[in-house]
C-alpha cells in the first residue's frame, strides 16, 4: 500500500494512520477502522475518520463547522431544486473553485461558513412561508 504523507493544517505535523479506538477510546466499537491522527494528538485535536481521505485533518471547532456547512448543502440538494451533483458544481461556481477543490472536507472555517451563506441564500427566497 502506498504511504501518504499529511500534515496537520493546524500545526504543521505529521499525521499518522491509527487505530480509531486511539482517538475514540476502547471502547470503540467498530473493529479495524482507522483514522489520520496529528502526531502531536490530543495537544492538536486533529484527526480525519478515513482510510483515504478527501479532505484536511481538522480540529473539534472545525469538525463542527464542516458538519454544519454539509447540513446546510445537503438541504439545497435534498430540497428537490437540483441534483446532488448539480448542486456540486453549483458551489464550485459560486466560490470560484476549480473541481478538485469543491470538497466541504478541505474547507476552512471561513469557507465553510461561505457554504452555510451561500445554501441559505439560494434557498431564502424558495422557501414557502408557513
Amino acid at each position: 500500500m502506498k504511504r501518504i504523507n499529511i500534515k496537520c493544517p493546524c500545526c504543521n505535523s505529521q499525521a499518522f494512520l491509527r487505530s480509531a479506538s486511539a482517538v475514540h477510546g476502547q471502547e470503540y466499537r467498530q473493529p479495524g477502522e482507522e483514522v489520520y491522527v496529528c502526531a502531536r494528538y490530543p495537544a492538536c485535536d486533529s484527526y480525519r475518520r478515513t482510510h483515504l481521505p478527501m479532505g484536511t485533518l481538522a480540529n473539534r471547532p472545525l469538525r463542527i463547522k464542516r458538519m454544519e456547512a454539509h447540513e446546510a448543502f445537503n438541504r439545497l440538494w435534498k430540497s428537490g431544486m437540483m441534483s446532488r451533483t448539480a448542486a456540486y458544481h453549483w458551489l464550485q461556481v459560486q466560490m470560484g473553485l476549480p473541481p478538485e477543490e469543491a470538497h466541504i472536507a478541505m474547507f476552512s472555517e471561513w469557507r465553510c461558513e461561505q457554504v452555510i451563506q451561500l445554501c441559505s441564500q439560494f434557498l431564502a427566497p424558495n422557501t414557502c412561508a408557513a
